[in-house]
């Protein structure tokens, strides 16, 4: 065996080609995070006002919903009751401490 192809280390044999590798994964998982990215979904004035009718009967009748909104390229879910809506600086903030971008917002379901 050659000792530039590998070294012992404590018992451990350990590639030295792999070496270089380290982060690798982690370029891998972010190369297919950037792939999957796509831009944000464009509401139709019905859709709008849809999320709009919904977002109002969710908060005063304090009913529990679950959020579709957009981040960083991707569709995301979450849960909780309406607590409190910025119209000023459109944020919706949920039971959960979770504040949201109401631009954002593609869909709110009851």
């Amino acid at each position: 065996m050659h000792n530039t192809h590998h070294y012992v280390d404590r018992g451990i044999i350990k590639w030295a080609p792999f070496d270089a590798l380290v982060g690798y994964g982690s370029m891998i998982h972010e190369l297919k995070y950037r792939m999957g990215q796509s831009s944000k979904p464009i509401l139709s004035d019905d859709q709008y006002e849809t999320l709009n009718q919904h977002l109002h009967v969710a908060y005063h009748h304090q009913l529990e919903v679950m959020i579709e909104y957009f981040f960083d390229g991707y569709i995301k879910e979450t849960f909780g009751f309406i607590r409190k809506i910025d119209w000023v600086h459109k944020k919706i903030t949920l039971s959960t401490f979770e504040t949201l971008d109401a631009n954002n917002v593609i869909a709110i379901y009851t």
